[in-house]
Formats: structure tokens, C-alpha cells, sequence
């Protein structure tokens, strides 16, 4: 598993809280994530997984509570945060008419040093679809560019959002290779993920929510172990009521 640094936490959550309509979707959260830590984020529909990073990425605004990313708070110092952290999510709306290689020069444009074109297309292996609009594509191809994207601007701490759902087993596989070589890298990942065999292989660590308060944390073994279970998906069942596989995507 990866190293990680000293320097403090790449992520530190604290008190978070968020609700819609009067009922919480995350409550009272702390958490923090190492330098170049893998961190799978689990949890049943409506266990606050996704509102999480939402608020880590600055899209949302917490009702109270303080975020830091890299020392950045996520609402203040959006422009900053940008230039640090790269996020896909579950629904990614790209313009269909543009090809591969264009959504990457036009999204390449607004950081200072981007990864090339070439560089990008080989990590996430699309260098023959450059050419091809994005409309055109295959809907694993299409994940394939949200997550290349995210990842233009080298970012130092990546949230992806269900980042296989609908993939293929090849194309799965595809892409745990390219997180492999961004963990490599001593990139931070937010993994959000209900593929407990992609947890298992990927993450350092993982944190189990339920009602936006976290369930279990601890590697993926501990957290197993904690639950007397036989395998992660066991412990997600036995902590949950719920099985992951059943999970539609929220």
C-alpha cells in the first residue's frame, strides 16, 4: 500500500453536517484522510456518501462544520482548490459534439500545467478514440474521459464518484490500472464505490457511513475482522441491513 506522508491530513473534516428538507444526510462527520492514502467511502442509498465529497469539492455548503483540503476551505478558496483537487462524479455532462482529444485540449486550457494529451490518452488507454466524438463513444469510453479530466490538471487529491458502475470486466480493469499508477503518483483518492472487490484491491482504508455518521472505519481486513465477517461485503451486510450489490446509484 502506499506511503504517506507526514506533513498532516490532505483532507480534514470536522462537526460536518448538511440536510435536505430538515433530514440529515451527513451528521456531525470527522474525518481525516492521509497524504497518498486510498480511502473507499461505502455506505447503503442515502448514507450521506456522495453529499460527503460534494462538500469536500466545494459543490455544496455545509450547514456547519469546517473542510480543509490541502489547508484550502472548499467554498472560500474555490478558485485555489481547483487548481489542487479533481473530481468525477456519478453524472458528468460533457458537450456530445466535441471529439476526445478536444475535450481534453479545451479542459487542458484552464490550468497552468496540464498533463499533455498524449500522456492523458495513454493513462487511461483512449489513444485511439481521440478522433472519435464524445457522443460516439461507448458509455465505459465516456467514464473513461470524465475520469481523465478530472486528472488533467495533476491533481493532488482525486474524488471519484462510483467510478466503475457500468463497466465492463475489461474496462474495470482498465481503470484500476490507471488509479494503480495515480496512487503511485502519492495521489490522495476519495474512492466512492459499492464494488467491494474494487475497495478491497484499491484502498488503503475505508470509512463506512450510515445516516452520514461513520459506521466503521479501518483497512478494509480491520473493518472485516471488527464485523466477525468472512469478506467485506459480509461486514457491509452485517453493519448495514443492506448489500451493496442491491445499491442503486445515488
Amino acid at each position: 500500500m502506499t506511503s504517506h506522508s507526514t506533513e498532516g491530513p490532505a483532507v480534514r473534516i470536522t462537526g460536518l453536517r448538511k440536510s435536505y428538507r430538515g433530514r440529515p444526510a451527513v451528521d456531525g462527520l470527522d474525518l481525516e484522510v492521509l497524504r497518498g492514502e486510498t480511502l473507499g467511502v461505502l455506505g447503503a442509498n442515502g448514507a450521506g456518501k456522495t453529499t460527503t465529497v460534494e462538500l469536500v469539492a466545494g459543490l455544496r455548503r455545509a450547514d456547519a462544520g469546517r473542510i480543509s483540503v490541502l489547508g484550502l476551505d472548499p467554498v472560500r478558496d474555490r478558485a485555489a482548490l481547483r487548481q489542487v483537487l479533481g473530481v468525477q462524479l456519478q453524472e458528468s455532462f460533457l458537450h456530445g459534439a466535441l471529439t476526445v482529444g478536444e475535450l481534453v485540449d479545451l479542459y487542458g486550457s484552464f490550468y497552468p500545467s496540464p498533463r499533455s494529451r498524449e500522456e492523458l490518452l495513454d493513462l487511461v488507454e483512449l489513444q485511439e478514440q481521440a478522433a472519435i466524438r464524445f457522443e460516439h463513444l461507448s458509455g465505459g469510453q465516456q467514464q473513461r474521459v470524465s475520469v481523465a479530466l478530472a486528472m488533467i490538471g495533476r491533481p493532488r487529491v482525486l474524488i471519484l464518484d462510483e467510478l466503475t458502475t457500468g463497466l465492463d470486466p475489461a474496462a474495470r480493469r482498465r481503470m484500476w490500472r490507471t488509479l494503480e499508477t495515480l496512487r503511485a503518483e502519492g495521489v490522495t483518492i476519495l474512492l466512492v464505490s459499492h464494488a467491494m472487490d474494487e475497495v478491497e484491491r484499491l484502498c488503503d482504508r475505508v470509512v463506512l457511513l450510515g445516516s452520514g455518521r461513520i459506521l466503521a472505519s479501518g483497512a478494509p481486513a480491520e473493518v472485516t475482522a471488527a464485523a466477525g465477517a468472512p469478506t467485506l461485503e459480509d461486514a457491509f451486510v452485517a453493519l448495514t441491513g443492506d448489500s451493496p450489490q442491491d445499491q442503486e446509484i445515488r
